[in-house]
């Protein structure tokens, strides 16, 4: 169990919660979108596991186009990761960072995932938390496991049948015992040329009896990675929020990541609440967001582009993230 703990810490798209029996929840987000971009979905595969000991696996479908989602639940005993590799089973559905095979009720088929782009990791910092990885108390924990990836395969989704090849994919993860109290994430991997994508969020972090505006920024452009994060003397400049658009400004010593999404309509998931999926939020997967990346130093833009297909969620009391 040690073993599989240590091996999983370094590892954040791995199983992270070997030996937790109260209070947990962990999911993975893999999003998936078609050639000519007229199906978009999300499949969040996971287990919660709330104070009581009580637990529950499941897999929501988050349908983008259409705007609904379904959870559909599994027996706890039906979750079965498997130590050392990313790999999770879930009743007859599988999935990795390259494969998922989905057995539900109204989704049958496989996916393949290639070409993935990782978020960077290294010894003092295993992924997209940087040192805060290594802080034990956090409410919630972050990973980005491919920030983009060509899809091949084919869904039969009710009655049709959905081909995916050459789409494009997004996966990342949660983990921990809640989502913060107030948050904004966006993504988007579609731009006017293949090899952009972005990820951003501003939350609210809870420290030590304090609270703390954390944010992580990410846009691979084409063979480089830009980061803006709370650890790397990045700054947020701003951070805004209304039912129309969501903004954000963040900027380090060599340059600066301005971001206008434009909100659409949404879907209702459930999220976690001290470790049982008892929260709804609600999530946008047409949304399109404005980037701009400016070289501070060579006093040029390198990126102005809009990202569609975007996901977007604004959750909580947002006016206390709002700078």
């Amino acid at each position: 169990m040690i073993r599989n703990k240590i091996h999983a810490f370094f590892n954040p798209e791995q199983f992270q919660g070997w030996g937790k029996q109260r209070k947990y929840f962990e999911g993975w987000y893999f999003k998936v979108v078609n050639a000519d971009e007229t199906k978009a979905y999300a499949f969040i595969p996971g287990i919660a596991m709330d104070e009581a000991g009580r637990k529950q696996a499941f897999i929501q479908v988050l349908d983008g186009k259409k705007q609904t989602s379904v959870n559909h639940l599994f027996e706890a005993g039906e979750f079965s990761p498997v130590p050392g590799v990313f790999r999770l089973n879930i009743g007859p559905n599988h999935f990795s960072e390259h494969l998922i095979t989905l057995k539900l009720p109204d989704i049958q088929g496989d996916l393949c995932f290639k070409d993935n782009i990782p978020w960077p990791k290294h010894w003092y910092a295993p992924g997209i938390m940087g040192p805060y990885s290594f802080v034990p108390f956090m409410e919630c924990y972050h990973g980005i496991i491919s920030m983009d990836h060509h899809i091949q395969g084919e869904l039969e989704i009710g009655n049709e049948t959905v081909n995916f090849d050459h789409g494009r994919g997004y996966i990342e993860k949660d983990w921990g015992h809640s989502f913060p109290a107030a948050y904004i994430w966006m993504q988007s991997n579609h731009f006017s040329e293949p090899g952009i994508s972005l990820k951003s969020s501003v939350a609210k972090i809870p420290w030590i009896g304090k609270s703390f505006v954390g944010f992580i920024a990410g846009l691979w452009l084409y063979d480089r990675l830009f980061s803006f994060t709370t650890y790397n003397h990045s700054i947020l400049r701003k951070s805004y929020a209304d039912e129309k658009k969501v903004e954000m400004v963040i900027e380090n010593s060599n340059y600066r990541i301005e971001l206008l999404a434009h909100r659409d309509k949404v879907a209702s998931l459930a999220s976690p609440i001290m470790g049982l999926m008892d929260g709804r939020i609600e999530e946008s997967m047409t949304s399109k967001v404005e980037v701009i990346l400016f070289d501070r130093k060579l006093h040029r833009t390198i990126l102005s582009d809009t990202g569609r297909n975007a996901g977007l969620e604004v959750a909580g009391k947002i006016e206390e993230i709002m700078i």
